[in-house]
């Protein structure tokens, strides 16, 4: 066996029964793999060496009920020491060890334990005791390992303190995410009607403007007839005026034309025809009308004057 390493063939020779006495060999790391090939050695005495550490696969030699580590120089042990569930005597005096895994607390099996000699926490020192004698390191484990339950108790209310705490933070990080979530919906909301509201006044604005367009429009058609209207009477008028002429050029041209027929019928050889007779007697007969109404006129007036 080296000094360097623990490893050599005469490992099972240092087997007794189930005891076996790696004390005094100047080990600086324990051979773990070695000792898992030998579960018979449920006695294990490592005292008396340069261990500083045990290796974190040193706690899968759970066959062990015995374990010497006195005398060495343990600065702390495995997180996962407790695994070796099936221990019950525990030499740890004479190391540098200040406090024990949390995980100590599940050896339930431990009844033997002595932690003289080491710099130990205050509290840890005064759980522990002086391990004088078989009572007290039977004591020891007993007051330790309720001691470690309740620092193991401890932490996990403190764990479970923290998750609850983390759960609630958490779930206060969601509130204030739906919160936040539904705030900005009810911007967006807002936003969303005040953007309807300022298109629906721009409508209006628009339509108001197109009627009043629309109206002064109107109004400005309705002034432009109205001179147009108060100067239409003239046509008439003129129309009246033309048509009254009309109607004396048509008389004085059937006045014409019967003087031109007078005229033929008394002055031409055409007084013998039929048409000329009827209008010489037509026109003797209008100027014996005309004769009998002077004399008529001239007797009235007569008449009235006496």
């Amino acid at each position: 066996m080296s000094r360097g390493g623990g490893k050599g063939p005469s490992l099972k020779d240092k087997l007794d029964g189930n005891e076996l006495d790696l004390s005094l060999c100047d080990l600086n790391e324990v051979p773990v793999r070695e000792l898992a090939a030998l579960p018979k050695a449920t006695i294990l005495d490592l005292s008396c060496n340069n261990l500083i550490s045990l290796p974190s696969d040193f706690c899968s030699l759970m066959h062990l009920v015995k374990l010497d580590l006195s005398k060495n120089r343990l600065q702390q042990l495995p997180l996962d020491f407790g695994r070796l569930v099936n221990l019950q005597h525990l030499d740890l005096l004479n190391n540098r060890l200040v406090t024990l895994p949390v995980s100590f607390a599940q050896l339930k099996n431990l009844k033997w334990l002595d932690l003289k000699d080491n710099p130990l926490d205050p509290v840890l020192a005064k759980v522990a005791g002086d391990c004088l004698d078989e009572k007290q390191c039977k004591q020891a484990a007993v007051k330790v390992l309720q001691h470690m339950k309740a620092i193991q108790s401890e932490q996990d209310r403190q764990r479970q303190r923290k998750l609850q705490a983390e759960r609630e933070m958490e779930k206060k990080r969601e509130a204030e995410q739906r919160a936040k979530e539904a705030q900005e919906r009810e911007l967006r909301k807002r936003e969303k009607a005040e953007e309807k509201e300022r298109r629906r006044r721009e409508y209006d604005a628009q339509k108001a403007a197109k009627q009043e367009m629309e109206k002064k429009t109107k109004k400005e058609n309705v002034q432009t007839r109205k001179p147009a209207s108060s100067s239409r009477p003239p046509p008439p008028a003129r129309h009246k005026h033309s048509w009254s002429r009309s109607v004396l050029r048509v008389l004085l041209f059937a006045l014409f034309c019967v003087l031109c027929t007078l005229a033929a019928c008394k002055l031409t050889e055409l007084r013998r025809q039929p048409l000329c007779i009827s209008v010489n007697t037509l026109y003797e007969d209008v100027l014996a009308a005309l004769q009998n109404h002077k004399t008529l006129q001239n007797l009235l007036q007569q008449n009235s004057q006496q």
